[in-house]
């Protein structure tokens, strides 16, 4: 008797055949699937509530939990606005920022204000996907520093002051680099200029009063400054 081979297309179902048999999971992969299911809706449940905990008017439940709701958090998923509340910013904040350099001769020369905020903003404009560091990490930097610092004359007003003039200084650090010019940067100083947002008729608030523009004094730059910037 001669042999046969099998032919692939002899399996496929023939025309008007029934549908294919349905695929039975065994008990174990349900387990498995049911469980992993389970793990990844608790924990998306979970985290949906430690943002509504983070967002929401002050209760009992937000203040006991305050230091886990704010390890999960921030940084990374901070929320800036408050819920049933939002408060959009009344002003525009631009910050400038220059430096000193050493020449070759000793001599120290003060450098043109370098708009540190024109450059977010041009990054951010024309971008379909902005990333987060152009659209907040200086304002945000700056308010830090300002929160800090709210005495009558700009003086330290909390203990977290130094951390705050360490994080503005090596952010505009990080940008401008080590040197301006070919010439070693020696101090770095910065100026603030606010503009009011003037709030809609219909709300019948009063604009905030317009500052003048504010510059911090001169602070020296050394190698610590950017120890650990790209």
């Amino acid at each position: 008797m001669a042999a046969t081979v099998d032919d692939p297309s002899d399996e496929a179902p023939a025309p008007g055949a029934g549908p294919r048999p349905v695929r039975v999971w065994s008990t174990p992969a349900l387990a498995v699937l049911c469980l992993a299911a389970a793990l990844l809706l608790g924990g998306t449940g979970c985290f949906l509530g430690a943002v509504f905990l983070h967002v929401a008017p002050a209760n009992s439940l937000s203040r006991e939990y305050r230091p886990q709701v704010d390890g999960l958090v921030y940084p990374e998923f901070e929320q800036n606005w408050k819920l049933f509340a939002p408060n959009p910013l009344q002003q525009n904040t631009d910050l400038a920022a220059r430096v000193r350099t050493a020449g070759e001769g000793g001599e120290t020369h003060t450098r043109p204000w370098i708009g540190l905020t024109a450059r977010d903003i041009a990054a951010v404009r024309g971008n379909p996907a902005p990333s987060h560091a152009d659209q907040n990490l200086l304002r945000r930097a700056w308010d830090f520093y300002d929160g800090s610092h709210s005495g009558p004359d700009g003086s330290l007003s909390g203990p977290r002051g130094p951390l705050a003039e360490q994080y503005l200084k090596r952010i505009a650090l990080q940008r401008i680099g080590r040197t301006v010019g070919g010439e070693r940067v020696l101090e770095i100083q910065f100026r603030v200029t606010t503009t009011v947002v003037t709030p809609p008729s219909w709300s019948g608030e009063s604009p905030p009063p317009v500052q003048p523009p504010r510059e911090l004094p001169w602070w020296l730059v050394d190698d610590e400054d950017y120890r650990g910037l790209a």
